[in-house]
């Protein structure tokens, strides 16, 4: 019986010890493409800000022939607005369907599951032979 235990306190420790090594490495793995991703945005962004400001001014520019300098840096401000607010709201979306660590998550689970639908393994319990005394003739008597 305490092999039996032994065991499976081997097997549990050994399962336990995997989950926590497959945590690690995903999360080291997510963090690693997550920075990279960071980088690349941030290495970029000041390109497309001017980019962006110079296209502004441009069309402002443009606009201003029919509708003045206030009308036209009005209406592209309005719509940078709402099109800076549709990008927020889908990068926002995209965020919240992002998980973490999924695959220790799915491994944990499968672990948990097969761990509470496991039928008990019957332990042997050996059989118990009456206890037998010598005969008391060879005993010096």
């Amino acid at each position: 019986m305490s092999a039996l235990l032994g065991r499976l306190t081997d097997g549990f420790s050994k399962l336990v010890t995997q989950h926590l090594t497959l945590a690690r490495v995903e999360l080291m793995e997510d963090a690693r493409v997550m920075g990279s991703d960071v980088a690349r945005i941030a290495a970029f962004v000041p390109f497309v800000l001017v980019g962006y400001a110079f296209l502004c001014a441009a069309l402002s520019a443009f606009l201003a022939r029919w509708i003045g300098w206030d009308g036209s840096l009005a209406l592209v401000g309005a719509v940078n607005l709402v099109g800076g607010g549709l990008g927020i709201a889908r990068a926002a979306s995209r965020l919240k369907g992002f998980r973490l660590m999924n695959d220790t998550a799915q491994e944990l689970n499968r672990s948990v599951t097969a761990l509470a639908h496991q039928t008990p393994v019957p332990v042997p319990v050996p059989a118990v032979q009456p206890a037998t005394l010598p005969g008391e003739a060879g005993h010096g008597r």
